[in-house]
């Protein structure tokens, strides 16, 4: 009678904690989509902001298939018919960023450069062709009616009087296309900018295409391979003999504006970043090339352009989703350069909001205003640009007789280069290393919260029933950091232990008792034997969807929703971290907190349980899960509940296994993983073994071990 005497003050006291509004009745929290409000939120210290900082360009890699970063082959670069310009001449270029895949553009380069020079990287956003297009004579006086533009003739291109004006003075510019643009034509237009549907020849569970739930299981997605083809055109562009490496920069607009940010935030060699019409609080890209699964939970654009801090930065406004950037974003990256001690004119904000949404003449001075200042070009400012005669489509294209664009077999071009991206990243993750130093990081990803973040959580009691052996309560738990509430059930043994198990199954705490009402004769046997019985009603238990919700937009792209909302299957983990911390942090009065915690997952809750166990570490002693062969690689519906981006691609359910180790766990319905678990940690048990009564058994004989 000691232990109940120690736990029944426990039950009494948490009648005088507040109640929380049950979780019908908490405020509703709607999806996320790429139109919300994505604030930045600037740190108060750089202590505080280093970890950050190291989370957040993690996100992107991760989400960009660039976690760990593909194998970097040749580039096997071809560089050819130069055209004359007079003070610089602009070359046709194609190499391979992965096997097969051609990236193509102009290459301008002064004729008699001064030792190293500048080296800028051009990426457009989706004009189509941009780097073949000329705007209408009509179009072109309307924009220098408005002052968005000078010339009538250099004004047919911005993408050729950018390259064009910063090859004058003396910089080597690579513009490169897009997907689907101009040279780059392996992949169509409507797969790269307006894909909609899926396409049920391409989502199996071999040779996938992208868009599928398989692809996006392996976080391959068209802004990876665009990123991925902005990383590889530094390193051509740095192969050059008379690129500066300490002179590099990044301009764009629109979705050139994306890349520009992406690009500087994960490479360092980037050196000065200007994003135009896209660094912004509201809006943060509509297109399928500028969204993927993952990148923007708990962050946005704003956050993406602090990662580059404190070096030199600038960016602009525009009559569009960034109008209110000098009121909203910028004020708040402004404190963290501050934070840096950076000097004021490392950070720019080119005000523009009575132009339309382009890469107009005001906003390409700033540019070049800008880079004369901090690469130390030596021209008098601000720069405004000189006229030029355009080029033509002929004239510009990388392919002709001598040099004929790769034959583009369309699908079978989009499977295998999204296989060489897989076996690559799984030959690396056969490293000894790569539990820890990639799939734990990658995991915190995929989940979207830590152990350390689990949050704050407070109890609030229901409904109390005392029976013969034990007393039941029924309530909730508040995570009152992230504002999650989880329906709970406690089943308090009147003799017992200070240990707690953790009751998980598909029809939440429903599955504490049979039809009849009764306890299971399971859960029953662990309160004869004292155990504490936890059981939760997880998110969307008992009665899970066989669909997850989805934003409110009708294209079938899983970034959509899961680029700015975790998945149900991480909703679910974040619910175990709550009830776990809840157990190890939680004291009412002189109570301790339970000297043991053992998790029971059956169902679906069993993978669940094994990714947040991985996340806990020796928080949760024992772990009994249910799988059933499950494996993330098999499903073959992005709304399944059950779907996790990126799962797939880290070992899948065995790679979380492994992060087990070397905790004891009990795995049903499993084959062999002694290659990547401790054996000692681990008990197997076929699919068609009574679970429950094993559990029963396994938990014994741990205890007899313990004693």
């Amino acid at each position: 009678m000691q232990t109940f005497r120690l736990l029944f003050p426990l039950a009494l006291l948490f009648l005088h904690i507040p109640i929380p509004l049950p979780a019908q009745d908490l405020p509703a929290q709607d999806l996320k989509d790429l139109k919300g409000y994505f604030p930045f939120n600037p740190p108060t210290s750089l202590t505080a902001w280093e970890p950050r900082k190291t989370y957040v360009r993690r996100q992107i890699l991760v989400s960009q298939g660039l976690w760990p970063l593909p194998t970097k082959t040749p580039l096997n670069p071809v560089i050819h018919s130069p055209i004359d310009c007079g003070t610089y001449t602009i070359e046709k270029v194609y190499f391979q960023s992965a096997p097969g895949l051609f990236v193509t553009g102009n290459l301008y380069r002064p004729k008699n450069p001064r030792g190293k020079v500048p080296g800028i990287l051009f990426a457009h956003g989706h004009r189509k062709d941009a780097r073949f297009d000329l705007e209408p004579e009509l179009t072109v006086r309307k924009n220098i009616a408005i002052g968005a533009e000078r010339f009538t003739r250099g004004g047919q291109s911005t993408f050729q009087s950018l390259c064009h004006q910063l090859a004058s003075m003396g910089c080597v510019v690579w513009q490169w296309d897009m997907l689907s643009d101009s040279d780059a034509q392996q992949f169509s237009e409507e797969i790269v900018h307006k894909f909609a549907k899926q396409r049920p020849e391409m989502n199996t569970v071999e040779n996938w295409g992208l868009y599928s739930p398989q692809a996006e299981a392996h976080l391959q997605n068209i802004m990876g391979i665009q990123t991925w083809n902005a990383i590889r055109s530094l390193d051509f562009l740095l192969t050059l003999p008379e690129v500066d490496p300490t002179r590099t920069a990044i301009t764009g607009a629109s979705g050139g504006g994306t890349q520009t940010m992406l690009l500087a935030a994960i490479d360092d060699r980037i050196q000065l970043s200007f994003p135009v019409v896209m660094v912004s609080t509201a809006m943060q890209g509509g297109c399928t090339c500028e969204n993927a699964s993952l990148l923007r939970i708990n962050t946005g654009n704003v956050e993406f352009a602090a990662l580059f801090a404190p070096k030199p930065q600038g960016m602009n406004s525009a009559d569009d989703w960034t109008k209110e950037m000098a009121t909203k974003g910028f004020p708040e990256l402004q404190k963290l350069y501050q934070l840096y001690n950076a000097p004021k004119d490392h950070l720019l904000l080119q005000r523009g909001e009575i132009f339309p949404h382009a890469y107009n003449a005001v906003s390409r001075s700033a540019f070049y205003t800008f880079l004369n200042h901090h690469f130390k070009l030596g021209f008098e400012s601000p720069i405004i640009e000189t006229d030029f005669e355009p080029l033509t489509r002929e004239q510009l294209t990388v392919w002709n007789a001598e040099h004929p664009a790769p034959k583009s077999n369309g699908t079978d071009f989009e499977r295998t280069l999204l296989r060489w991206f897989d076996d690559d990243a799984q030959k690396q993750l056969q490293h000894p290393q790569a539990l820890k130093q990639i799939i734990a990081p990658a995991l915190e990803v995929m989940i979207g919260r830590t152990y350390a973040q689990a949050g704050e959580v407070t109890w609030g009691l229901e409904e109390k029933t005392e029976h013969p052996t034990h007393l039941e309560m029924q309530g909730s738990l508040t995570n009152t950091t992230h504002h999650e509430t989880i329906p709970t059930t406690w089943l308090y043994p009147k003799q017992g232990s200070q240990r707690v198990i953790l009751w998980l199954d598909n029809d939440g705490r429903n599955s504490l008792r049979e039809a009849n009402g009764k306890l299971k004769p399971t859960v029953q046997t662990l309160l004869d034997q004292g155990n504490i019985i936890l059981s939760a009603d997880l998110r969307l238990q008992p009665q899970t969807p066989q669909q997850t919700p989805i934003v409110d937009n009708p294209r079938q792209f899983a970034g959509y929703t899961h680029g700015y909302n975790p998945a149900l299957f991480a909703q679910r983990t974040h619910d175990l971290l709550t009830l776990t911390t809840f157990l190890q942090n939680s004291k009412v009065g002189n109570h301790p907190n339970p000297n043991r915690i053992d998790v029971i997952a059956l169902g679906e809750t069993g993978p669940i349980a094994i990714a947040a166990r991985a996340l806990t570490g020796n928080a949760i002693n024992h772990l009994a899960a249910q799988t059933n062969g499950f494996r993330f690689s098999q499903i073959l519906d992005y709304r399944h509940p059950q779907f996790l981006p990126g799962a797939a691609k880290y070992l899948d359910l065995p790679g979380l296994i492994a992060l087990n180790a070397p905790h004891p766990i009990l795995l049903i319905g499993e084959s062999d993983f002694k290659d990547v678990v401790a054996a000692p940690s681990l008990t197997q048990l076929p699919s068609d073994s009574p679970a429950e009564t094993a559990i029963v058994h396994w938990l014994q004989k741990s205890d007899a071990s313990a004693r």
